[in-house]
């Protein structure tokens, strides 16, 4: 142990083989102790310094010349006589290590230390210096050296005594430096390449800005062009503004710029639209009748409507009443297909001299469809009510929403709620594209909305419709729409001329009875186009001469057996069996309802027919009720007990639900015990009640239809549906016999035949 007096170093560590000039009287010593102190606290390991010389500083003082010899490890303190701090110090001089080790991590950290010294630059005197140092002590030491490393690191470094772990915690220092100082080189030559690549695309910007500008196509000729069409689009005033700050932004930045096809794509769509461009409309009622008469026969109601919408124009027009934007004209035509609602459309367009566009709506599934994708998405799109105006070409055509009720719903959102602002008058003058996110004024187009049923449209939608309901056709007006308008197209399509093929009424009638059972005609004119196809091949052929008169044989060599059968009469012919009427998805149809009884130990009620909740409860309504007034109606009680009965509804493949069949549910199972058969000409619809009451249904025009195309005169219907029988058309009106009852007496009084022999009843 050695006393050296303690000079403090504040904030400062001092390594040996380092040579430091202090202010401090180092009088009578050789050698002394330099203890690094921070905050008061000193450290427990310092530097032994030889004093080599004492200097006298500017200012008048005196200081000393020092240089490191070796690590001390301070001991105990005490004052000398002249009031100086003296410590006992145990000197540890650096022993070299022999083990292959550290020769390795020396190694290491002079690779390490180089490649340092050339991120940095060194001239090579510092590499020089380092690599005359031979002691891995001293080696690592030298890390003492370096301005990147805090106060604490040298401290830990010199309090290191063990050269190995002094000189891995050396390495490890140099290697966080070294890291440090790549990733500042790589972010450095990123930046220098940026800028290099900047710079290079600024000149070429430059040099083909400079040919543009020789060819006559530099961006101020590009917004010029836009600012030249947005003049011409005639847009409104806070659309134009909305044009012309995205043409600033393109502007600003430039025809290169990352957006730039963005806004162009914007703006392209933006003057697409037809702002200023209306057709003039034929505002003649009678013309515009002509021509819905001459397109399409029958469909009064909707032919009605829009002659109403023309001559309520006209009248504005003409007194000078402003336009009024929630008069606009949205019609749903509803009813069964091949019933003409998609052609309609057309025909519309064309009655008041506008542009018609078709949107097909079955199957949709995505909001965006109708209301567009927000310019935020990559490939996003107006939707397809502006694609239809820039089609149309101007802001007031037709546009015909087909299969309105065959849209659907996901996570993409609900189609139809975003069909609710377009159909609604109050709202569609102030329609807001998604992708344009400007006003569009839809209240001049004259919606037409096309559906198979009503009950597939979301409430909300069906409450914005002006529904008109499309019921089918009678066999005259199918016979009318064959011969006038389906029979002449049919011709044309398989290239024959008119003089050379006729169908006579009666022929299109066979069609019609034996080979077609639909609302529509859309069958007709399928089994129309088969019969001239076959007609076509014997004139190509030569096989007959021109011309031609169909007739019933060329009508069965063309379209085989007979596929449509009347058979009421025959299936009625029993008791138990009652015929009556639906309405399905495609249009009015005739059902055949059979009652059975058998004895069984287990009495009640069988179902069959794949029937729906509310039509089974029918049926036991109408057991129920047939029970309870089985004397008034003159059916032996004792028939009921220790029976099971059966009602069957055929086409047991084809789901049916509804409460219309309870009075011809009841009616089957009192023809089965009363043993009286039900007259084969009637058909009947009504639902029933447990008292016996017949309450009122829908459809009855649809019925009515399908029964008289059945071959059916007799209808017994509920006399709440009375006043339904003036949808009826005139000439089926004027064949059939209408029966409106109140009570299930009554239906049994019109529909069964009279009493026969008790003997004839169910065993």
């Amino acid at each position: 142990m050695t006393s050296l007096l303690l000079i403090p170093l504040d904030d400062t560590v001092v390594f040996p083989t380092m040579d430091v000039t202090l202010p401090v009287d180092t009088a009578g010593e050789d050698r002394v102790l330099l203890v690094p102190r921070h905050e008061g606290e000193y450290a427990s390991v310092g530097t032994i310094a030889k004093v080599t010389q004492t200097v006298r500083l500017p200012g008048g003082g005196r200081g000393a010349m020092l240089e490191g010899v070796s690590r001390g490890i301070a001991g105990a303190a005490h004052t000398d006589h002249a009031g100086r701090l003296r410590v006992e110090v145990e000197e540890r001089v650096d022993e070299v290590p022999v083990d292959g080790r550290t020769r390795d991590i020396e190694r290491e950290y002079r690779a390490t230390v180089e490649e340092i010294l050339e991120l940095r630059g060194d001239d090579g005197r510092i590499a020089s210096w380092v690599r005359a140092i031979t002691e891995p002590g001293a080696l690592a030491d030298t890390s003492g050296y370096a301005p990147d490393l805090t106060f604490e690191q040298k401290l830990e470094l010199l309090a290191t005594v063990d050269v190995t772990a002094r000189l891995e915690l050396a390495l490890t220092r140099q290697r966080e430096r070294l890291a440090e100082l790549q990733v500042r080189r790589r972010i450095r030559e990123d930046v220098e390449s940026g800028a290099a690549k900047q710079q290079r695309e600024y000149v070429l910007r430059k040099q083909m800005e400079s040919i543009r500008r020789e060819l006559g196509e530099d961006d101020a000729s590009v917004g010029e062009d836009y600012r030249a069409k947005i003049e011409e689009a005639g847009m409104p005033e806070a659309v134009r503004e909305q044009a012309e700050r995205e043409l600033a932004r393109l502007e600003r930045s430039g025809e290169q710029s990352g957006e730039a096809q963005t806004i162009r794509t914007y703006l392209d769509w933006l003057v697409s639209v037809p702002w200023s461009e209306r057709s003039e409309d034929q505002l003649d009622p009678l013309h515009t009748r002509e021509v819905l008469d001459a397109d399409h026969a029958g469909l009064s109601d909707v032919k009605d409507r829009i002659v109403e919408y023309v001559a309520v124009k006209k009248l504005r027009e003409e007194r000078g009443i402003a336009a009024d934007k929630r008069s606009g004209a949205i019609l749903t035509l509803i009813g069964p297909p091949g019933t003409g609602k998609t052609s309609i459309g057309e025909s519309i367009a064309r009655a008041m001299g506008r542009e018609f566009v078709r949107m097909s709506l079955g199957g949709v599934r995505d909001e965006a469809e109708i209301r567009g994708h927000r310019r935020t998405y990559i490939g996003a799109l107006p939707g397809r009510l502006v694609r239809a105006l820039r089609d149309a070409g101007t802001m007031n055509p037709v546009i015909l929403l087909d299969e309105v009720d065959k849209v659907g719903a996901d996570w993409r959102g609900d189609p139809s709620a975003a069909l609710l602002e377009v159909l609604d008058p109050a709202q569609n003058s102030t329609f807001r594209d998604h992708y344009l996110d400007v006003e569009l004024d839809l209240s001049e187009v004259v919606f037409i909305a096309t559906a198979n049923q009503a009950e597939t449209i979301p409430g909300p939608l069906l409450d914005r419709m002006e529904v008109i309901a499309f019921d089918g056709y009678t066999v005259e007006e199918k016979v009318a729409i064959g011969r006038d308008y389906l029979f002449p197209r049919q011709r044309e399509r398989n290239g024959l001329r008119e003089d050379e093929v006729t169908a006579p009424d009666g022929i299109l009638r066979t069609i019609i009875a034996e080979y077609t059972r639909e609302a529509g005609v859309r069958q007709l004119e399928r089994e129309l186009g088969k019969v001239l196809r076959k007609t076509a091949t014997r004139i190509a052929s030569a096989t007959v001469e021109a011309p031609v008169e169909l007739r019933l044989e060329d009508v069965r060599d063309a379209l085989g057996r007979q596929k449509v059968f009347h058979e009421a009469a025959q299936r009625t012919a029993v008791p138990g069996v009652a015929t009556g009427l639906s309405v399905t998805g495609t249009g009015g149809d005739v059902l055949f309802i059979e009652a059975s009884a058998a004895k069984s130990s287990k009495p009640g009620l069988q179902l069959t027919g794949q029937l729906g909740d509310v039509m089974k409860e029918s049926a036991q309504i109408a057991l129920t009720y047939v029970r309870g007034h089985a004397e008034e109606l003159g059916i032996d009680p004792a028939l009921f007990e220790e029976r099971e009965f059966h009602v069957h509804v055929p086409a047991g493949a084809i789901p049916k639900d509804g409460p219309s069949a309870g009075i011809t549910m009841t009616t089957a199972l009192a023809s089965l015990l009363t043993g009286r058969a039900v007259k084969h000409t009637i058909g009947m619809t009504g639902e029933v009640t447990l008292q016996g009451r017949v309450l009122p249904i829908g459809g009855l025009k649809q019925k009515v239809l399908a029964a008289h195309a059945a071959g059916l005169t007799d209808v017994v219907i509920p006399e709440r549906n009375r006043g339904d029988l003036d949808d009826v058309p005139a000439d089926v009106r004027e064949a059939m016999a209408f029966h409106p009852v109140m009570t299930v007496g009554e239906v049994l009084e019109q529909a069964l035949e009279p009493a026969v022999a008790v003997s004839s009843r169910p065993a």
